[in-house]
């Protein structure tokens, strides 16, 4: 009996189904087909009997429930769990939207109490500021404009000047070109008029123009105008030498002397030019005329 027992505990312990594990002896291993056949010939009573079957069902409806019962309190566990954590995160959403409102509710009650004007006095200091700042920002933008329209007009009026001074010299030019070409003194005094009167303080103008009137034997018109360009020029050489030929034309020695050698003083060149002007040979033959002219004694 004790052996028919322990065959039938082996073969519980054996799997029912797949491979045996290698770990653990198998009724094959200890029983061979020999020592089997052995032991069913001299069974003289069953393998079995009533009692062991009840009792292995027994046990293996007890090993049932009592995984139904983990399994049930298992889930009641992970439920009870999972609400727990959702009951803990909605507390925390309820607790974080009251603090958020109390927040809320504080900055709002402190504006209240500050006051609206407070809020108003910033606004209207905040556009005081704004149209000063702004105010200053026009002001030194008119003043630049100002200044640059100054700049410009008097720009503007220097270019109109030049302008006028460019035509004007132009104008000049051209005369002093048709009175070199012209022959007649009477014509050349017309066109250095022209001159004069465009510039009246041109004292080349008032030189030529005296020795235009000088041919015309226009001899104290040719003084005055050489002394008019002497007025505005005491150092020019050529109304030193247009003087210096009047007064030689009016066999004035001393007063040509003089000013013929303050224009050889000035001018070297009218030295060579007075030898053979006209004009000195009323005087050419004295004989401070002959040292000045050929000594250079001044």
């Amino acid at each position: 009996m004790r052996c028919l027992t322990g065959l039938i505990l082996l073969l519980m312990l054996t799997p029912l189904w797949g491979e045996p594990t290698p770990d653990r002896p198998t009724a094959s291993d200890i029983y061979t087909d020999d020592s089997i056949a052995d032991v069913i010939e001299n069974l003289n009573e069953p393998m079995y009997s009533p009692f062991v079957e009840r009792y292995l069902l027994d046990e293996v409806r007890d090993i049932r429930r009592e995984m139904m019962n983990f399994r049930v309190e298992y889930s009641d566990k992970l439920n009870a769990r999972q609400m727990e954590l959702a009951t803990q995160s909605v507390t925390y959403s309820i607790d974080t939207v009251t603090y958020f409102f109390y927040l809320i509710a504080g900055v709002t009650s402190l504006l209240v109490v500050v006051g609206y004007a407070n809020i108003r006095d910033i606004k209207e200091k905040a556009h005081t500021y704004a149209d000063r700042e702004v105010t200053k920002l026009v002001s030194s933008y008119e003043k630049r404009l100002k200044a640059l329209e100054q700049n410009l007009k008097q720009k503007s009026q220097w270019i109109e000047e030049n302008r006028e001074e460019i035509e004007k010299t132009n104008e000049i030019h051209s005369l002093w070109l048709r009175a070199s070409q012209e022959t007649n003194p009477q014509s050349k005094i017309q066109i250095y008029d022209q001159i004069l009167t465009l510039r009246p303080f041109d004292t080349e103008a008032l030189t030529y123009k005296a020795d235009a009137a000088l041919e015309l034997d226009e001899t104290r018109w040719a003084i005055n105008l050489s002394e008019q360009a002497l007025e505005i020029d005491p150092e020019h050489a050529h109304a030193h030498y247009q003087k210096a030929c009047a007064y030689a034309h009016r066999n004035d020695a001393t007063v040509a002397y003089e000013h013929l050698g303050r224009a050889i003083q000035l001018t070297p060149s009218y030295r060579e030019e007075a030898k053979s002007d006209s004009s000195f040979d009323s005087v050419r033959d004295l004989p401070e005329f002959k040292a000045l002219l050929d000594d250079g004694t001044v």
